[in-house]
C-alpha cells in the first residue's frame, strides 16, 4: 500500500516503509477512533470539538468509558517528553556530570534505580534513544524519577486497551506534525511491530498522524 506522507512527517513515513513486516490487516474500526481521539486530545493539538466527534463516534463503535479514559490518559503522558528533552540538558550544563560523562548516585538513588530500572532491556531501548535520560531524571530529581514511573504506568495497568493500539497512538502521536519526536517514534514503532501490528495499520496510523486536527486553543 502506497503511503500518503502530511507535511512534516516524511522521516517517520520513511522508517514505517522501511519496516521489514507482513501487510497484516488495517485498524479496526474501533481502534481508529481511539487513536483518532487519542491525536486530539494529545498536548500538541488539543482540540475540543475533534475530540469531542472523536469521544462519540469511539463510544457508538462500543467503547467502553474506561478505554477513552485509558487513551487520554496515555496521552497526557506527552508531558513527560519536557523531561527527556532536557534532563540531560540540566546536569551536563549544570556540572553533574563525572569526567567521562557518566553520573554518580548516592546509596539511596542507587537503590532506586534498582528498584525502578533493574535489569529490565526495555531501559536499555530507551538509553539507546535518549542517553542519559533516566539517569539525570533520577540526579535531579528522585521525587520526579518516582512520579515518572507511576503515572506513565497508569494507562497500562489498566489494559482495556490492547498494548499494540497503544503503542500504535503513541507511534503516531510523536509523528504528528505539531510534535515530531522521533526518539519515541522509533521505540513505539519498533514495539508495535514487536506486537503484530502489519503494514497496513502502521500505514493507517502514519495517515492519522498526518490529519491531526489543528490546534486551535481551548476557550
Amino acid at each position: 500500500m502506497a503511503l500518503s506522507s502530511g507535511v512534516g512527517i516524511e522521516e517517520f513515513s520513511t522508517l514505517v516503509t522501511a519496516a521489514d513486516v507482513g501487510d497484516g490487516e488495517a485498524l479496526p474500526a474501533i481502534d481508529r477512533a481511539l487513536i483518532k481521539l487519542g491525536l486530539a486530545c494529545a498536548l500538541p493539538s488539543l482540540n475540543k470539538a475533534a475530540s469531542g466527534l472523536a469521544i462519540s463516534e469511539a463510544l457508538t463503535l462500543g467503547a467502553t468509558t474506561q478505554q477513552i479514559q485509558e487513551i487520554v490518559s496515555l496521552m497526557a503522558g506527552l508531558g513527560v517528553h519536557s523531561l527527556m528533552l532536557t534532563s540531560s540538558l540540566i546536569t551536563t550544563g549544570a556540572g553533574l556530570t563525572e569526567s567521562d560523562g557518566t553520573i554518580a548516585f548516592t546509596a539511596d538513588e542507587q537503590k532506586i534505580w534498582d528498584a525502578r530500572i533493574g535489569n529490565d532491556p526495555f531501559w536499555d531501548r530507551m538509553e539507546d534513544e535518549l542517553p542519559g535520560f533516566l539517569r539525570s531524571m533520577l540526579k535531579l530529581s528522585p521525587a520526579q524519577f518516582e512520579a515518572f514511573f507511576d503515572f506513565c504506568a497508569v494507562p497500562w495497568k489498566t489494559r482495556t486497551v490492547s498494548a499494540r493500539t497503544k503503542e500504535l497512538l503513541a507511534m503516531a502521536s510523536d509523528a504528528m506534525p505539531s510534535h515530531r519526536f522521533m526518539p519515541g517514534f522509533r521505540l513505539h514503532l519498533a514495539n508495535a511491530i514487536k506486537l503484530g501490528a502489519g503494514r497496513r495499520a502502521l500505514d493507517d496510523c502514519m495517515q492519522l498522524a498526518a490529519q491531526t486536527p489543528a490546534h486551535v486553543g481551548v476557550d
